[in-house]
């Protein structure tokens, strides 16, 4: 503040809370996308699997381009990579090394900081999904349906695996939260209905696997997407139900030291 004699006196304070979330969000993002391993996981990995099996004749997709059955797929595993996996282990070692502990006594409120990392993911979603999707037009894609299902899809699959993998790094040692969401991105990317559909794991096990929030999110949106379906209601509300009790647990248990 300047004075009418024109010196400068301090005026403390905290920014404003806006103000101070977007300056959060905007670290958060330049550390994922610095992050080598987390950009193996977000952008590596999904458009190599994309474009390798969209090429190669190995998976039966059934009728039709590899690419209409794939890109939903892959669409799906680039939120859980980075709305999960990523999420998880960065917030882990956060929470091991004492980061959040200080962010916490900032005057950044706790739900400030969850919401500066949510708006982080959803930076790097828009920045996978306008990859991907270049990709799979470059492949031949050919979608069909409404953006307003998609989006809806798209935000509660995010909510979903943010809520569980928040809920992961804050209960969970950071080794161990490494291991288990690299291990659980691994079974769902083989059980999830990304790459393999989900009949070929027979009637029960299709009825069983249906309910993970992944297979809700690539199947919703290859109903939308590759058949031009409406607003599939059904798998809305799985990823509801995953999204608000994995949020709900995540609020509950998540420990900051």
């Amino acid at each position: 503040m300047t004075t009418a004699s024109g010196t400068y006196t301090p005026e403390p304070g905290a920014a404003p809370l806006p103000r101070m979330i977007a300056a959060q969000a905007a670290l958060e993002t330049k550390m994922l996308l610095r992050n080598g391993e987390q950009l193996l996981l977000t952008v590596v990995i999904p458009t190599l699997l994309l474009a390798l099996f969209s090429s190669v004749d190995i998976v039966d997709t059934g009728a039709g381009e590899a690419v209409d059955f794939l890109a939903p797929g892959v669409l799906a595993l680039a939120v859980m990579s980075t709305a999960f996996t990523g999420q998880a282990i960065a917030t882990g070692f956060e929470r091991r090394y004492g980061v959040l502990k200080r962010l916490a006594s900032s005057p950044l409120p706790r739900w400030g900081l969850m919401a500066a990392k949510t708006a982080s993911v959803l930076v790097t979603e828009v920045l996978q999904i306008a990859l991907l999707t270049a990709v799979a037009f470059a492949l031949g894609w050919d979608p069909h349906g409404g953006p307003a299902a998609v989006l809806l899809l798209l935000l509660l699959g995010t909510a979903a695996f943010s809520g569980l993998g928040l809920l992961m790094a804050g209960t969970l040692k950071a080794e161990a939260t490494l291991a288990a969401a690299n291990l659980v991105f691994l079974l769902l990317l083989v059980g999830g209905g990304v790459i393999v559909p989900l009949e070929k794991f027979g009637a029960a096990g299709e009825h069983v696997l249906a309910l993970l929030p992944i297979s809700a999110l690539s199947d919703g949106l290859r109903d939308v997407l590759q058949h031009g379906a409406g607003m599939p209601w059904g798998d809305l509300g799985v990823l509801a139900a995953w999204a608000v009790a994995g949020l709900a647990a995540a609020g509950k248990f998540f420990r900051w030291e």
